[in-house]
């Protein structure tokens, strides 16, 4: 585990980083063609960290052209996957090098704790990173059931330039859950951060191009939705968009493909995750601390957040006072201090959302306090099943907790929800608890844990949770290439003749 350092020590660190503030764009730092900025806000004190380039269409165009003679060019597309390999190794071991810079500079950007960008989020970025790059070199492709007269190969090839628009809450993580299986498979690459929480995607890119990641291929445009994204969305020479975020935006993302020229789409959305304790779920202890770090990790802006407890009554209460419990381990404050487990909400207007959530209804087991940008931990009871709380992912530190009776209802509790993309579900009996799994409908449901798996596997959800691709695993890949026959006739003159 990392050796964490003392809050006067990362806030020196604070002090001494150089700040990246311009868009990236065929391997340099360069302003937004129109001159615009907007500020980058600490959310744990409301201070300007930086004034960040406001890129708009015009960038987008610039940066697009760029990509696209870097991807026809072969300069990164066509280069051999060992190549390819050891660019992005170098970029891993870069960000390792370069990590506790890193870790605080997430940390400003976007009021997550150290304690979380030294521990989780810079470590798995670098794992990450070099897992789609050792994976580079050893998919294979495949050969067609062959004749005595022809042969037939199915190859992956790049899908092009892709632009990749990520969500504000694991900015770094995100980003390398992206960048990692499309630079692995060749693409060019337009990332567009929120704008809440752009820094960290400058910085890599620098990076990339210290490690060798050619100009053009590797571009950063900061900027809002409507300026950047849109136009992404739209852009006629652009290939495929991965995104991550709202279900409301990925509605437009889609509309965006099918009014331009109908590049694909992966969408990863929203989730109203339940996490099923059943009566003869074992260690009780164990299953609250797997709870309390499901509901209140990353302050609960997490879309696999365990956001609604569903628990049997015969097991209520023991687990209730377990739960309260554990949620003392998990302290509030400056997220430069290594002991806050929760720090600051990303935003003031997400602030005002997740506020919103603890008005008067539910009642209140624990926290339900608000302020200054800082939700403390929030347990709420609820009878109501048509409550707002449970209905709409709340995308904070707040645990709704429902009783039910069976095993029966649990379950349809569990699936009733528009989203589709975590659960978990607690029991002794390996047997219920697998057919409760495969019951639930997510992309993926843990079986007496919390997670969502790790780097090996496809992260995904149903319904409105989203479609189109998977991220992690050898199935990330498949959002990056397209599949092609070649089919070689093997006949010769003599078997023409026949």
């Amino acid at each position: 585990m990392t050796d964490l350092l003392t809050t006067e020590e990362y806030k020196a660190i604070a002090a001494g980083l150089d700040l990246p503030t311009q868009a990236f764009i065929d391997g340099s730092f360069r302003p937004a063609i129109s001159g615009k900025t907007f500020d980058s806000i600490n959310p744990a004190t409301g201070t300007v960290l930086a004034k960040i380039a406001a890129c708009d269409a015009a960038d987008v165009d610039f940066a697009v052209g760029k990509a696209r003679d870097a991807f026809e060019d072969g300069r990164w597309s066509r280069l051999h996957p060992r190549e390819r390999k050891e660019v992005l190794i170098r970029l891993a071991k870069l960000i390792g090098r370069n990590a506790r810079e890193l870790a605080v500079l997430e940390s400003l950007d976007s009021g997550k704790t150290i304690f979380d960008c030294e521990t989780v989020d810079v470590p798995e970025t670098v794992n990450c990173l070099m897992w789609h790059a050792e994976l580079i070199d050893k998919i294979y492709d495949q050969v067609a059931p062959a004749s005595d007269n022809h042969i037939a190969m199915i190859v992956r090839e790049p899908v092009g330039v892709v632009g990749l628009v990520l969500p504000w809450n694991f900015p770094l993580l995100m980003l390398a859950w992206k960048i990692g299986p499309a630079l692995a498979s060749g693409c060019s690459i337009i990332v567009k951060p929120a704008m809440e929480t752009s820094l960290s995607a400058l910085r890599i890119a620098e990076l990339a191009m210290e490690a060798g990641v050619p100009a053009g291929v590797f571009n950063v445009l900061p900027g809002g939705g409507a300026e950047v994204g849109e136009p992404i969305g739209r852009h006629m020479d652009i290939d495929a968009v991965s995104f991550t975020g709202s279900t409301a935006t990925g509605r437009r993302f889609l509309r965006y493909a099918s009014e331009s020229n109908l590049k694909e789409v992966p969408l990863e959305m929203r989730g109203k995750n339940p996490a099923i304790v059943l009566d003869d779920a074992e260690n009780l202890d164990r299953v609250a601390a797997h709870i309390v770090n499901g509901a209140f990790w990353n302050m609960g802006e997490n879309c696999s957040a365990a956001s609604r407890l569903i628990v049997q009554s015969g097991v209520k209460d023991a687990l209730m006072s377990r739960i309260l419990a554990h949620v003392r381990e998990w302290p509030m404050g400056d997220p430069l201090d290594p002991v806050n487990r929760v720090g600051a909400l990303v935003s003031q207007a997400h602030f005002d959302k997740v506020s919103s959530y603890l008005t008067a209804g539910p009642e209140v087991l624990l926290g339900g306090t608000a302020k200054d940008g800082f939700v403390e931990p929030t347990i709420l009871e609820i009878d109501a099943r048509d409550a707002r709380q449970l209905r709409e992912e709340i995308f904070g530190p707040v645990l709704c907790v429902l009783t039910v009776g069976s095993y029966d209802e649990a379950i349809a509790l569990a699936n009733v929800t528009e989203y589709g993309l975590a659960a978990s579900i607690f029991s002794s009996n390996v047997k219920r608890a697998i057919r409760g799994a495969r019951a639930i409908r997510a992309g993926t449901v843990t079986v007496n844990s919390f997670g969502e798996g790790d780097i090996s596997t496809p992260f995904g959800g149903s319904k409105q949770s989203g479609f189109g691709g998977r991220d992690n695993g050898i199935h990330a890949h498949d959002q990056y290439t397209q599949l092609k026959t070649i089919r070689v006739d093997l006949a010769d003159d003599a078997d023409e003749a026949v």
